[in-house]
Parts: structure tokens; sequence; C-alpha cells
């Protein structure tokens, strides 16, 4: 393969085994006699434990609790704090915490058993939404506060901004769960055997499991080793549920001395996994008499559930993306993550940037309708430049192309004819002669967004520190040592590219096997847009040096380790400096038509243009740029998830609807070349960047179509209704 083919679409190497269902995933795998584990489960919000009342267990069949972890272990997960427990001992935080598994050799029994299981409680006020949490109502659930974690940016002076203002204009938008229906439900096999532990986890990062594990049972981690067989799918919520799942299986495997499977059914898999951040983002908006936009005050609240999981750093990236791609003179953002008493929110594709973006986006358009201007003319006027400084301190050292894929997406879209006909925001009025007197009205809305690549500010330097290898053999085929997890956005067959370019090899000649921690490096998580550019430039480099001692027929092993680049420079405790090395840009579209009669919007047209430097793969990025995009059309108009004291109300795929085929058109997508030198052959990330504009889209649209504005998603027929009422 050369390296100019490197966009040039290929097979996937898994397509074979996915479409045959040869691929093995972690239920398919058979192990000699293998138990079977069943979770008991708090339905009490918020209290602690008074009694547990089990039945008598037949012969073959335990319970494993607290009791049984190790004396050198800890009842912690660790994840990036360590408050979760893995068994709850007396304090229950939320409905559906672990309190114990039953493990036997019969599913039928344990579930039998399960059903007669009687826990008592002391049960307190529980604390269930952001109000509740800042008010402390029943008393605060996490420290004094239920503060998880706090930021505060401060960009210019936004209080003279707002002391010299004309007008201030004030909203607030919210944004609900999300849950990620993944294909695969959560599962694994924990397997104690010579002293080691074998863990097979669908997971996104096979050393997170690790490490929770070895933290659980107090053993060193070279005692634990993680093998993930084939993941069906995980948009980040397989990036710490499976510690919580590992760890307790790991508990009862060491208990029984047999192998434990503990996979879950899809009713407690929505119901008890993590979900999106709900969100509650405050926005002032401060202009002067030419009705400029002189500051901008933002305080963003999330809703993060019992434990903290990584609600820390997703409040880092809403705070970070608050302004998205408008640079603003006077900014004052403040952010802060709350405990409540539901499940934990945890990270889902977009990592926060999803909820700012709605927010900026549809405030934007609000002050463009305020001043009486067209909302692209006024978002043009603020797009970021190269060499413009962010909110943090930091510098854009690439090139913006906001410009120029704006007039791209003006194009394919008709905007220019469409906005301003019946309605102003591009929208307009018909009869449709087949539904009588129902009025069709449809509008156009258009979103403008970015999304920083990688881990925020020093993470990839000071907490990664990813390291690949990449060996040759004596039959001069190559093999790649990775971490990078294939969980359908095909990095198997990415990674295999990079380095077959490099090296010009046949794609077959480049080998890379899904990860075992026993054989491969720590090249970090897959998650936060960062495998291709991030792993993939060490990898690629990896191949350079590989190409450079190159002797036919000679065994040689290459290991490259990552550099932060020279001239980014971050400072955590003041949170200032470069909080990205780079980032993505996109613009959507998306046409909708709205049914007076019920309420229905029905997307019509969608239209998508990328930087995400160089695609790798265009039919690869291309599947991401689409699914990416109707997932979060689900999340904007359809994926209804409400919660009643403490418990969500769908919890079957029957009540919670997601998108399917029939409900969204084509996307059309586009994307524009814009090489990040530290990427492989300029490539950046894509995973996450695809999702963030849709709901921003979606809402202009309908306020396009309605006339109405829009502060909330799911913009649901029942929003609707309320809003046209």
């Amino acid at each position: 393969m050369s390296v100019a083919d490197i966009g040039t679409p290929i097979p996937r190497v898994d397509a074979y085994e996915k479409a045959t269902g040869t691929a093995e995933y972690v239920a398919d795998l058979k192990f000699e006699d293998l138990m079977y584990a069943r979770t008991v489960r708090s339905d009490c919000p918020r209290g602690t434990i008074d009694r547990i009342n089990y039945p008598d267990l037949p012969d073959g069949y335990t319970v494993v609790d607290w009791r049984d972890i190790p004396d050198c272990g800890n009842n912690r997960i660790l994840m990036i704090a360590d408050d979760w427990p893995v068994f709850a001992v007396k304090e229950v935080r939320f409905i559906g915490q672990i309190i114990a598994l039953v493990v036997g050799p019969d599913r039928q029994i344990l579930d039998e058993l399960i059903g007669h299981i009687e826990v008592d409680y002391r049960r307190k006020t529980p604390c269930y939404t952001i109000q509740d949490a800042v008010s402390l109502a029943g008393g605060a659930v996490h420290g004094p506060d239920n503060l998880f974690a706090e930021y505060r940016i401060e960009h210019g002076n936004p209080v003279d901004a707002f002391r010299r203002a004309e007008k201030i204009i004030e909203e607030e938008f919210s944004t609900g769960y999300q849950e990620h229906i993944y294909l695969e439900p959560q599962g694994c096999v924990a397997v104690w055997e010579d002293g080691r532990f074998a863990i097979y986890a669908s997971t996104q990062c096979p050393f997170y499991v690790q490490k929770a594990v070895a933290h659980a049972l107090g053993c060193g981690k070279d005692t634990v080793r993680v093998i993930q067989p084939h993941i069906g799918g995980g948009f980040g919520g397989k990036e710490h549920y499976p510690d919580v799942l590992a760890t307790a299986a790991a508990v009862a495997a060491k208990k029984v001395g047999k192998p434990v499977q503990l996979i879950l059914d899809r009713q407690e898999d929505i119901r008890f996994t993590p979900k999106r951040h709900p969100s509650l983002i405050k926005i002032r908006t401060a202009l002067d008499a030419a009705d400029e936009i002189i500051g901008m005050d933002i305080d963003i609240k999330l809703n993060s559930g019992a434990y903290t999981t990584c609600s820390a750093v997703v409040l880092q990236r809403v705070v970070l993306h608050a302004t998205g791609v408008y640079n603003f003179s006077n900014v004052l953002i403040n952010g802060g993550a709350y405990a409540t008493n539901m499940v934990p929110s945890d990270a889902f594709r977009g990592f926060g940037a999803p909820q700012a973006i709605f927010a900026i986006e549809m405030h934007m358009n609000h002050l463009a309708h305020e001043v009486e201007t067209d909302p692209l003319e006024l978002k043009r006027r603020h797009f970021y430049k190269k060499g413009d400084k962010t909110t943090t301190g930091g510098t854009l050292y690439d090139h913006v192309l906001l410009g120029n894929m704006l007039d791209t997406i003006r194009q394919f879209s008709g905007y220019k004819r469409k906005y301003g006909n019946e309605r102003s925001g591009g929208a307009d009025a018909q009869l449709d002669p087949h539904k009588g007197d129902q009025v069709l009205q449809r509008g156009l809305g258009i979103s403008i967004f970015n999304h920083g690549c990688a881990f925020t500010g020093s993470g990839e330097q000071h907490l990664i520190n990813g390291t690949v290898a990449l060996e040759k053999g004596i039959d001069d085929r190559v093999r790649i040592f990775a971490a990078g997890v294939d969980m359908g956005q095909g990095v198997l067959t990415t990674f295999r590219k990079v380095v077959a370019a490099i090296l010009d090899l046949s794609i077959s000649d480049v080998l890379y096997d899904r990860p075992d921690t026993d054989l491969v490096p720590d090249s970090g998580p897959t998650c936060a847009s960062r495998s291709i550019m991030v792993v993939g430039y060490l990898l690629q480099e990896a191949a350079k040096e590989l190409r450079a001692s190159w002797i036919d027929g000679e065994a040689i092993r290459i290991e490259r380790a990552y550099k932060h680049p020279d001239y980014l420079h971050w400072d955590q405790e003041s949170f200032s400096g470069d909080a990205y090395p780079s980032y993505g840009w996109g613009i959507n579209a998306v046409e909708v038509e709205i049914d007076s009669a019920t309420f229905e919007a029905t997307v019509l047209n969608i239209w998508t243009i990328y930087d995400v430097g160089i695609p790798i793969d265009r039919r690869i990025v291309e599947g991401q740029a689409q699914g990416g995009m109707i997932q979060a059309l689900g999340y904007a108009g359809l994926e209804k998830l409400n919660a009643h004291d403490g418990a969500f109300r769908q919890v079957s795929m029957a009540d919670y609807a997601i998108p399917t085929s029939m409900d969204f058109p084509p996307v059309a997508t586009d994307f524009v070349e814009n090489p990040y030198p530290y990427g492989p052959f300029g490539a950046k990330g894509a995973g996450e960047l695809v999702f963030d504009g849709a709901a921003a889209a979606f809402g202009a649209a309908v306020e396009a179509a309605t006339d109405k504005r829009v502060y909330r998603i799911p913009i649901t027929p029942e929003y609707l209704a309320e809003l046209l009422s």
C-alpha cells in the first residue's frame, strides 16, 4: 500500500467474521466448569442496609459480597477516583447499586433465587435532580455541597463588559439522559487460575480493567490479565462500567475457584448502567449600543449521579467547549458536577461537548433574532481563526477553515434560497394535498462546532504516556502491539493501513489482534478521539524507524512512547494553557418538516462537512459521520429517558426508542483536508466530533419551522405540542 492511497477505502479486516456471525464475543466464549453470576441490587435510592435475608441456597450456589474481598484488597473501584464500592456494605446511593452476587451453575435457578432475596433499608430523603443537589435536598450526598468537581475560567474582563452593557440577554438550556444502546450488553468472564486472574471483558479500556481489579483484590497488576474479545459497540458506555462488573466477578472467581460469567441482559443494562450527563446551562450575554457581543457569562451544572466516575473530566470538556467556535473578548465560565441519587453518569460519545454546543448554538441563534440579523452572519463574525487565543489562554496553531466550510454547507443545503421565505430562519409552510388541512411547516437549521482532540490538558503527557510496538518477524511480516480497541470504529483496519503505507507492505502482511494486556504495551484507553491521532501517530513513527532499520529475514522490534509537542503548554492547577493539541471542526445542516396535527418532526435532508485532518480511510470515516449524526438526532428528538423516584421509566428497547434506518434520510457528507502535523498522515480525531452538532442543527430547524424558541432536548412531539399550543 502506498502513502498516496491512505484515504482510499479497503475492506475492513473484521468484516467477514462479523458478517458471517463467526466473531466471538464474551457470551460466546466456552470455559470448563463455568459458573454464572446474577447481581443483587439495591432497590432503595438512598439509605443504609439494615438486613439482608437470603433463601436457603442449593449445593453449588453461593453468595459473594464485600466480606469476600481479601484483607489486602479494597472495596473500592479505582477509576479516576475510587469512591464507588465494589459491593455495598451499609450505604446505598442509587437504585441498582450492587450489593452482592449469587453464583451457581444454572442460570434459571439463579434467577429464582434472586427473586427470593429481601433487603431491608433505613431510607433517607433522596436527591435526584440538579436542583435537588444544589439545594442540598435531604442533605448532601457527597461532601458538604454535593460537588464532585468545579472549574472556573475568566477570559478578558467580563465584569467590566457587563457593567458597560446596554442590553443583557439571559437564557437557560437543558439536556437529558441518553442511553448507549450498544449492540452487545455489558459482560465479562473472570478466571482465577495458577495464582492469576484472566478477565475476558467487553471493554474499551483493557488496562482500566486491569488496574481496577488489581486495586480491589490487592494484587499487583501483573497478576491480572485482561483479554478483549470482539466488542459489540461502546460509545463511552464501556469505558468505566466494565470495571464495576470485572471487580465483582473477579472476587467471585477467586472465592469459587472456577470461571465466573457475569453478563447483563438488555433490561438490566438499560436500568443500571451509566448514561450521558444531564445538564443545565445558563448563558448571559452583554450587548453594547451597536448590538455587538461584548461579554458572556456561562454557568454549567451536570447531574453526575451517585459516584464520581469521569464526571470531572466530562465537566472540563463542557467548560472548554462552552463558547463553541466563537472568539469572545470577555468570558466568565463556571461549571459544577453535582452528586445525586441517580445511576452514575459517565462517558458518552462527545463527552460533554454536545451539551455545551447545543446551548451556545441555540443561544447564538436567539441573539441573532434579538438583533435582527442572519444567525450565520452573526456567527461568522466571531469565528476563531489561526493564532487566536482560547478562553484558557491557549493558542490555535492550526488553520481554521470554518469560513470555507460554511460557504460549502450553505450551497449544499440551499440556505440562501430557503432563508427568510415564510418565516425567518429558513422555513416555509405549505399545505399537503394528501393531508387535507394539515399544515406542514419546514425549517432549515445549521450548527457550527468543534471538538478538542485527545485528552484534555496534559493528560496524554502526565496520565497516559502511551507506548506502542512493532515487531517484524523473520518472514518479514509485521505485527502491531497496541491497546486500541475496535468497537466498530475500525482501528483493526486503520492501524494496519498506517503501518502498511509507511512500510510499503500489503495489508495482509501487517497483523493486529484484539488487545491482551499480557502481550501489548499500554497505549492508553480507546476514548477521547485519540486512537488514530495519538496511537496512530506513534505507529507511524515506529514504522518509519522500522523502515530505516529493515533487514530482510531478520527479526526486529521497535517501541515508541508518546512525546508531547514542545509548543503545547498546560497548567492543570490554574486550568490554563493549551487545552487540546488540535481541534476537529464541523458544520451540520438539517431540514425538518413538522406536522401541525401530530407534532411530529420529520427530517427531510441532512448535510455535513468536517475537518478531521486527513481521513485515513474515507469509507470508515464516512461511516462514523453517518452513524454519529443518526445517533445524535436520536438524542435530539427521539430518545426520551425519564426517571421517577430514582428509577428509569424506559427500561427496554420497546419503550426506549432509538433511530432505525427508516427514521432519517441518507447523510450527505464531505470533508476538507487540513493536515495536523502530529497525526498519522495528518489525521485528527473523528469519532466524537461527528456527534457534537446534530442536536443544535435539529433544534435550529425546529425553531425555523415553528418560529418558537427551543430550550431543551429531546424535542419530542409532546414538547412541540407544548411549544405550539
